[in-house]
């Protein structure tokens, strides 16, 4: 392994920069991302099954068990004194400020992407530059200097790709991922509050 990032040049440095920071932000989306941690199982059921009169229950439910989700439904909570299309136009907009906090770190993964391949074109072209440099001075051909650069060349290439493929993997799941999240969370906000807008009718 050290052998492969010395023989990649100076260009090795900022793509294993690249690679930490691009792994960190996997890992932390990977764990904030988690469907019980956006959508805990106990808030889906209880917001399924709350009835006009267990709107404090769901409350404390929601204020013990914090995630994505229980602050929608407090949203939903607090404006159904309201008229429906009021509640579901406050509910949109704090669900856009919910998603953009879901898709944090994405914009890393996604410049990652772009530049990992160009930083290891860089490497690539300052290795050739390295290998033919010296060819022009000399008619004896170095060895040394034709493996190195060529090493250079392959290495960087390599480790560019090796960091954006992943991260590439990452952002397009992570993507998928959030926009699963938020239809089910519309799906389950729409039932709630058709629930609780049908049931206040009666009394």
């Amino acid at each position: 392994m050290w052998h492969f990032l010395k023989s990649g040049g100076l260009f090795m440095i900022p793509l294993v920069l690249t690679s930490i920071v691009g792994l960190a932000f996997i890992i932390e989306r990977g764990l904030a991302l988690r469907w019980d941690k956006v959508i805990p199982p106990e808030i889906g059921d209880a917001a399924e099954n709350c009835a006009p009169d267990q709107l404090g229950e769901l409350r404390q439910l929601c204020l013990d068990r914090p995630s994505t989700f229980s602050r929608l439904l407090l949203v939903a909570a607090d404006h159904l004194p309201r008229p429906r299309d009021e509640n579901v136009d406050a509910i949109q907009t704090h669900a856009r400020h919910e998603i953009l906090q879901l898709e944090r770190g994405l914009v890393v993964l996604e410049i990652i992407v772009g530049i990992a391949p160009l930083l290891g074109l860089v490497g690539a072209i300052s290795g050739l530059i390295t290998l033919f440099s010296g060819l022009g001075e000399t008619a004896m051909i170095d060895n040394a200097r034709i493996a190195r650069g060529i090493s250079e060349v392959l290495n960087t290439t390599l480790a560019g790709l090796l960091i954006a493929i992943p991260s590439l993997i990452a952002w397009s799941y992570y993507n998928k991922k959030i926009e699963t999240l938020a239809v089910e969370m519309e799906t389950l906000c729409d039932k709630f509050l058709r629930r609780q807008y049908r049931d206040r009718k009666r009394f």
